[in-house]
């Protein structure tokens, strides 16, 4: 019995008549239209209150998790509970209203007493629902029933396509009465009702005045059994189920297959419902919140009384309705008899029927519906309410009876426009301004109070659209704003600035048009162009035109030739007559005058020769005067034609102006959007023609959208997350963004504060990152006015999440619109695509379209990449660089394009369809061109709906979430995935090996190979190597590696690059999200912490930040539940955080969080001195039984994999505490630094990893080095080359050898020893090349080039950062590019040579100072800054010192301890003492106090333990400067030769040299003149210059600043 009634629910005609009372679907289908027909019933009207309210709640709400399915969920849970009630007790749905619900009971009049009783019994029922259950959503649902019994007339209208019914008659006005009376929870009877009804069975409650009364509650009898009296009522309804159905809820569940009968049922149902029904694949897709405009037509008839005299009315209204509605896309929603009227519910915008212009198709129907329904007989009034908005629009009700209905309070003011302004045409105003019709179509309304409506706001009548309700005020909409620059539209204007010149150098005519969509701003390119169009010898008159102008003949000349006789000013038709009269009296005849009557609406007698004329010879006539008229004009003065929404220009103004611009040197501009139909043959033309120039406008770049917002909140600054979502939304269209910020400011999520300053921000891990994103420099001059006394910025609300935040309702209807013009296969396709993301790859979309073949979606992708729906992309970085700059403007040719054969271009059609298919087949990536699509795609899902998809994609993504072959497919986090057991899908043998591997588990093979190697490795050193000897060694070593690895057949080098980047990207963070859509928070903490460690090594420390937040907010929804992977997960979190702080020199922080970290892995540091030395004794023991079970090689079992992951994390905190400790200069610090390395050697040598053991031997050398422990760093120094010698030959290892010889190289250089760092950097190089890391390859020809740079070889020097440049473009490496620079900058300032000139690395800083990487990254900006700090000093210009020196100083604070910090610091340090000998030289009285914080400040420097030796002379060279500065010689000498001779050790040449010039300098009496340097750099040689032998090596170390010395009186 289930299973069949399983297959009939199935059935078309079940789910139709599912849409239908009982009265249509057991009806008599009368072919008769209109048809009518008579019944006695009771009728029962129920309102349910507080979903209109709910319904605004919904549509208003910020993000995309609450939607329509929601909603959809809460009304059906109340509605169907009615419903069920009803249909219990026999009753018949006829209509769901909106909230609202009419229910018939239809039998015979003799039965209408006790069918009475039961429809009473059942009101109180319905009631009884509400006072038990609980409330949801802050929902007060209560219902107010109305009952009515009667005599009830049906009537069935409507055309061949389409019927209507509606119930009418007298108990249908009583039951809408009865329903009115009642207050909540209330049960009121009509009078006819309560004459009708069985009265000893019912306590009743009199209202006052009223023959209506309210019933309390039944009182049968005691012997009453309602059962059996209920059993004997339903014997009475024709359909009630009963024998083998009786446990149905209604009969008509159960209709069998009837063709007939199901054709007849589909004409009352519609369209889009019938699609759903026969399309699976779209079940459910009607349902949502959607912005529609709603149109109610209420009609009033002069004879009210009987439906047979009203029908015809009715019938002719209705059709009419219907056909213009068809042609506009609209649709009858609702048909029902209201207050004595009868009101249609019309709704355009419904799922699948979003058209463009939809508000003025709107206005344009409502008019012309009034129009007809006026002159239609017996209809007396015609009253029609328009609202735009968001409405719910979905199905309501029961799985068995269930409508498709609109709630939303726009309905409600639509309804209630109608009713309040009667015999006119009303509308809101958001259908005002969406309209963008002119302000003379409509009228503003007194406002008057509307029942249940709380704010309707202004209420316009619209008086009909046609250009003659006003004549001559067609001006450009908008005004142009002095202090509001034109942003981002230069090459725009540029266009019109070279057309103008051409046209008043020239005697013909020049036309430029720009063609661009809706939004796109070019009414502001037009405002700015009439602007500076102004002349002296010329005219411009500018208009607009509107949707209404091209319907009009002839519109657009008779504006502009009305403005050309100034006709457009006369307030008076006789004014104008008589301006006329005088314009054109010398070149038309008086008896021809009248021909001007119907253009320029005046009234000349109408002579007998004209009367005679044909339409088509007046027109000439009329063309032959205004020609004269402007070639008349044209000698006196040039005019400039412009117009705006030229689209609308009507064929004969085009065939007009085509003549004129052949005829008359004219200049035309205007604005268009593209064409949707061919244009017709004069457009074609005028676009052809050799003097038009045709812009097609581009979007506006990044960097204008965030000057436009800046300038529009009035602010300095604004958050770049805030910036990336709007840049990213509004894909640079002006008007996106605009709705954006409204969007944002409607929610209050945008907080405005004042500007603090960097020293006074207390940092902690929330306002770690203060990224904000500031206008270009070149905007801050341009902007008149901005900025001024406005110290202000820009901030989110500390919960918000952009990327969850619903689309503005304007953005959401334009992609619907392109939604809907879609095939339903298309739209599938986009709300697939919509789940995965806003970039997704083509494997992933084809995974989770249901029953697609390959074909079918590279065909659909085509498509829709041609649409500008999707864009492709071949990999990450086109991807990349597609996202840096938006589409710029460009010139179309359309003359060139008309001369390509018909043919050839029909052809070409297909073939650019078939290039596109096999470009989407070779591209990998496919990303949403605009974001707003896939937002409102996304919010078309319903809930359970998107959980599913949802899950398909993280099934799929989950077997990629790992790092790219290149890096072995490991986790980001080491053995992150062997501790926190998250997956989905269960793990394959490979991908358990490929992990294996990565986390160094080796097979049994591998084993015995790595023995074998073994074997075959040199013993190492023996007794006590010396430094040439380890250095010989270790260079051979490394020859023989790199050797090995070009010429190896075996696969120890990869084949391709790191691919992690992409993998973060493009999987894994889409799979986070997926996690997170899916409620599976645990699983979503886990790979955001993923992301932050990718982001980190990747060295985006930004990124890492953004992903820790979002990794925080899970940990807090997790539950408090004391479990390892739990523990683990807090601790990794820590370590990351510590990692992130670190890299941005917030080391009190990071400290904070590397100790906290600790704590959770069981490995607590000491905090106070006793416990300091405790540790240290255990440790040291640790490390002796560690060293000596190595020695002795002991073999031990490995750690399991969850200590491994442990141990991985114990060795970052440790490696990163021992440096933060060395960072302070107090001395029992370096207790604390020592202890922290010795941990990191010993948690690293019980992991028994190659890898980790090398590193920490390195770390624990470097940190003996930097403390000046010689024996001990040597030492750990000849540990880590002898544990590269005795490597097996895999690729693994092969990397371990060329970190050894890249962190070496760094060492060497750190420590001084120039010559060794450059031998081992060079060979890093080469390794790092053939194992295809960009990353680490890009940082070793970095430091390469600084060891080259101190050591004057600059031919060499020249060669690596050529290399530097070619990778770090092809690899779009951001870092290596800002680092090329900063030694460009260099070269300027103490190699005496230009490689790249200094405004081009200006240029540089301008452009990227706001990249992620840089400004996180602490100490490459720091050094970029203080260079151009420091050429400014040089060359006196204080000024431009002061602006680059205080953006240095913000980030001076910002302290780690690596080299680059260290050259960054000691170049801003050599500002400041430039800045001293200024303050000394214009005898400032605190410039001995100046002078005596900078020697505290590089004594301090000096002191730490971090500051490398290589860094020593330049900071004594500074201190000298100082002490003669300060009439201090005896120390000045001290330090210059103290520098000089670690210059000697070292071999570095280019401090010596200056060093030298210095000291000769300050002790010579010869005296600087004041543009020395200024010479200097005017004659500084170019590397081309220098290489060519055209200038001498020796003259260019001549080249040096020569600092100059104004000696204050000695304070010492």
């Amino acid at each position: 019995m289930n299973t069949r009634r399983e297959e009939s629910q199935d059935r078309a005609i079940v789910k139709i008549a599912a849409h239908l009372p009982d009265l249509i679907v057991y009806g008599d289908f009368s072919p008769e239209r209109p048809s009518v027909d008579y019944f006695d019933g009771v009728l029962m009207f129920v309102d349910i209150s507080g979903f209109t309210a709910m319904t605004e709640k919904f549509s208003t709400a910020m993000y995309m998790d609450r939607g329509a399915e929601q909603l959809v969920e809460i009304l059906n849970h109340y509605i169907s509970a009615i419903v069920e009630k009803v249909l219990i007790f026999g009753g018949d749905i006829l209509k769901f209203a909106g909230d609202a619900l009419l229910a018939l009971w239809k039998v015979e009049r003799r039965q209408l007493k006790n069918i009475i009783t039961v429809v009473i019994k059942c009101s109180l029922e319905i009631h009884g629902l509400f006072e038990t259950q609980e409330s949801e959503e802050d929902l007060d649902v209560r219902v107010k029933i109305g009952l009515a019994a009667g005599h009830i007339t049906m009537l069935v209208f409507g055309d061949e396509s389409r019927n209507y019914f509606l119930v009418t008659g007298q108990a249908v006005h009583d039951v809408r009465l009865a329903q009115n009376m009642a207050q909540m929870n209330d049960v009121i009877l009509s009078p006819n009702c309560w004459q009708l009804c069985d009265r000893s069975m019912i306590e009743i409650e009199r209202i006052p005045d009223q023959r209506a009364v309210k019933v309390n509650f039944l009182k049968p009898p005691s012997t009453f059994n309602f059962d059996e009296f209920f059993t004997k009522c339903m014997t009475f309804m024709d359909y009630y189920p009963s024998g083998n159905h009786k446990n149905l809820l209604r009969l008509a569940c159960m209709l069998e297959s009837d063709p007939e009968l199901e054709l007849s049922l589909q004409k009352y149902v519609m369209e889009s419902i019938l699609k759903q029904i026969d399309d699976k694949q779209l079940r459910g897709y009607l349902s949502e919140l959607r912005p529609v405009t709603i149109m109610f037509v209420n009609l009033m008839f002069k004879d009210q009384d009987k439906a047979e005299v009203i029908g015809s009315a009715i019938q002719d209204a209705c059709v009419h309705i219907n056909s213009v509605l068809r042609v506009f896309r609209g649709q009858i929603n609702k048909v029902f008899m209201f207050d004595k009227g009868c009101s249609f519910l019309c709704v355009f915008g419904f799922p699948g029927e979003k058209a463009p212009d939809e508000v003025t198709h709107a206005l344009e129907s409502a008019v012309d519906i009034f129009d007809f329904c006026s002159q239609v007989h017996k209809i007396h009034t015609v009253s029609i309410g328009v609202a735009s908005g968001i409405v719910f629009c979905g199905i309501v009700g029961h799985s068995v009876r269930h409508e498709y209905t609109v709630i939303g309070q726009k309905v409600n003011i639509a309804a209630r426009m109608m009713m309040y302004y009667p015999g006119i045409v009303t509308c809101d105003s958001v259908t005002y301004s969406g309209s963008n019709l002119p302000a003379y179509f409509f009228k503003e309304l007194p406002k008057k109070v509307m029942k249940g409506v709380a704010d309707s706001g202004p209420v316009y009548q619209c008086l009909g659209l046609n250009e003659k309700v006003m004549f001559g005020m067609a001006y450009l909409i908008c005004n142009r704003n002095e202090g509001y620059p034109l942003l981002g539209r230069d090459k725009e204007i540029k266009y019109f600035m070279c057309s103008m010149k051409e046209f008043l150098m020239s005697n013909c005519s020049r036309v430029l048009m720009y063609e661009g969509l809706s939004g796109y701003g070019k009414s502001q390119i037009l405002m700015e162009i009439e602007y500076l169009a102004q002349g002296e010898n010329h005219r411009t008159i500018a208009i607009g035109l509107t949707k209404i102008s091209f319907h009009q003949n002839f519109n657009t000349i008779q504006i502009l030739m009305a403005n050309v006789l100034g006709l457009d000013t006369c307030k008076h038709y006789k004014e104008r007559q008589t301006n006329l009269q005088n314009k054109v009296k010398a070149l038309l005849d008086e008896k021809f005058h009248c021909l001007l009557n119907d253009i320029f609406h005046v009234q000349f007698p109408i002579s007998r020769e004209v009367s005679k004329m044909s339409t088509s010879r007046k027109q000439k006539q009329l063309e032959a005067l205004f020609m004269k008229i402007l070639e008349q004009t044209v000698k006196e003065e040039r005019i400039i034609f412009i117009i705006d929404e030229g689209q609308f220009i009507d064929p004969a103004s085009w065939a007009f102006m085509e003549k004129l611009i052949r005829s008359v040197p004219v200049f035309i501009i205007m604005s268009l959007s593209p064409f949707i139909e061919i244009p017709c043959a004069a457009a074609s033309a005028i676009m052809k023609n050799r003097n038009t120039t045709y812009v097609t406008l581009g979007a506006m770049q990044p960097k204008d959208i965030r000057n436009k917002v800046c300038l529009d909140l009035n602010v300095r600054g604004i958050p770049k997350e805030l910036d990336t979502y709007l840049v990213e939304g509004s894909c640079g269209i002006p008007f996106y963004c605009e709705e954006l910020l409204k969007n944002l400011d409607h929610h209050r999520v945008l907080v405005f504060q004042a500007v603090e300053s960097e020293e006074k921000i207390n940092v902690t891990w929330n306002n770690l990152f203060r990224n904000f994103a500031m206008p270009t420099e070149e905007f801050k001059m341009f902007a008149f006015g901005y900025n001024k006394g406005n110290e202000e910025v820009c901030n989110l609300t500390s919960d918000v999440r952009l990327k969850n935040l619903s689309p503005p309702a304007s953005l959401k209807e334009i992609s619907l619109v392109q939604l809907d013009s879609m095939s339903l296969s298309h739209q599938m396709l986009v709300r697939c695509a919509a789940i995965t993301g806003l970039t997704f790859t083509t494997e992933l979309l084809f995974e989770i379209l249901p029953c697609w073949n390959m074909k079918m979606m590279i065909n659909a992708l085509a498509t829709l990449v041609e649409s500008n729906v999707f864009d492709c992309f071949r990999n990450r970085k086109e991807l990349q660089m597609a996202l840096k700059q938006n589409t710029t403007s460009f010139e179309v040719n359309y003359r060139s394009l008309s001369l390509r054969p018909t043919e050839g271009m029909a052809l070409g059609e297909e073939e650019e369809l078939r290039e596109l298919e096999s470009e989407v087949i070779e591209c990998h990536i496919i990303r949403f061109c605009r974001p707003m699509m896939q937002k409102t795609a996304y919010e078309l899902w319903l809930k359970d709906q998107k959980k599913a998809m949802h899950l398909k994609c993280a099934r799929f993504l989950e077997e990629n979430a790992r790092r790219c072959d290149h890096c072995r497919s490991g986790d980001f986090i080491p053995f992150h995935h062997f501790t926190v057991d998250i997956r989905l899908n269960t793990l394959d043998l490979d991908t358990i090996r490929k992990m294996a591997r990565f986390h160094g588990f080796q097979t049994e093979e591998e084993i015995t190979f790595s023995r074998i190697e073994t074997l075959k490795k040199s013993e190492g050193f023996s007794g006590n190597p010396s430094f040439e000897e380890v250095r010989e060694k270790i260079l051979t070593f490394f020859d023989i590696v790199i050797t090995r690895m070009r010429t190896s057949e075996e696969d120890i080098t990869p084949l391709e690059n790191c691919q992690c980047e992409e993998i973060v990207e493009i999987v894994i963070i889409p799979l986070a999200h997926h996690f997170l859509a899916l409620g599976e928070n645990n699983k979503a903490l886990y790979y955001f912490l993923e992301i932050a460690s990718a982001y980190l090594i990747l060295g985006d420390n930004y990124m890492a930040y953004i992903y820790l937040n979002e990794g925080e907010r899970m940990l807090k929804t997790l539950k408090k539940e004391k479990s390892w992977s739990k523990t683990f997960e807090s601790a990794t979190f820590y370590t990351l955080k510590g990692q992130v702080c670190f890299n941005m020199g917030q080391m009190v922080i990071a400290k904070k969080m590397l100790r906290k970290a600790l704590k959770l892995l069981n490995r607590i540091f000491p905090y106070n001195l006793i416990s300091l030395f405790l540790q240290t004794h255990v440790e040291k023991n640790r490390h002796f039984h560690y060293i000596n079970q190595n020695q002795q090689a002991q073999e031990s079992s490995p750690p399991g994999k969850k200590r491994l992951a442990q141990l991985y994390q114990q060795t970052t905190c440790f490696s990163l505490l021992w440096q933060i400790y060395s960072l302070n200069y107090f001395f029992h610090y370096k207790y604390y630094s020592h202890l922290a390395a010795m941990m990191q050697v010993n948690a690293a040598l019980e992991t028994q990893d190659d890898f980790q053991i090398i590193k920490a031997y390195l770390d624990y050398s470097l940190h003996h080095h930097l403390a000046g422990y010689q024996g001990t760093w040597f030492k750990y120094e000849i540990m880590a080359i002898e544990h590269i010698f005795n490597l097996p030959e895999k690729r693994k290892s092969i990397e371990i050898v060329t970190y050894v010889a890249h962190a070496l190289s760094y060492i060497k250089l750190l420590m001084g020893d120039l010559d060794l760092a450059i031998d081992l950097g060079s060979r890093a190089h080469k390794m790092w090349a053939l194992l295809q890391n960009p990353d680490k390859h890009c940082l070793v020809l970095c430091w390469l080039s600084k060891s080259l740079f101190l050591k004057n070889r600059y031919k060499q020097l020249i060669q690596v950062l050529g290399w530097l440049w070619d990778l770090s473009v092809a690899e779009e490496h951001i870092f290596s590019k800002a680092f090329f620079y900063f030694i460009c900058l260099d070269i300027m300032l103490y190699s005496g040579f230009v490689y790249r000139t200094f405004e081009e690395c200006l240029e540089f800083v301008y452009q990227n100072e706001d990249n992620r990487i840089l400004k996180f990254q602490s100490g490459i900006l720091l050094g970029l800054y203080s260079c151009v700090a420091i050429w400014y000093a040089r060359l006196q210009e204080w000024d431009n010192f002061q602006v680059f020196s205080n953006k240095a100083k913000s980030l001076v604070s910002r302290r780690t301890p690596t080299a680059l910090y260290c050259v960054s610091i000691c170049r801003y340090m050599e500002g400041q003492v430039l800045y001293l000998q200024k303050k000394i030289e214009e005898q400032s009285e605190n410039a001995q106090d100046i002078g005596v914080d900078i020697l505290k400040n590089l004594e301090s420097l000096m002191a730490q333990n971090t500051t490398g030796p290589v860094f020593y002379p330049r900071l004594y060279h500074l201190m000298a400067y100082v002490f003669i500065l300060m009439g201090d010689g005896q120390n000045c000498n001290l330090f210059l030769n103290t520098a000089l001779q670690l210059c000697e050790t070292q071999g570095n040449v280019l401090e010596k040299c200056w060093l030298n010039m210095s000291k000769e300098w300050w002790y010579s009496s010869s005296e600087l003149t004041e543009d020395q340097w200024l010479q200097t750099v005017l004659n500084l040689p170019s590397w081309e210059k220098v290489v060519s032998g055209k200038v001498n090596m020796q003259d260019i170390q001549k080249n040096k600043f020569l600092m100059r010395v104004n000696i204050l009186d000695n304070p010492f």
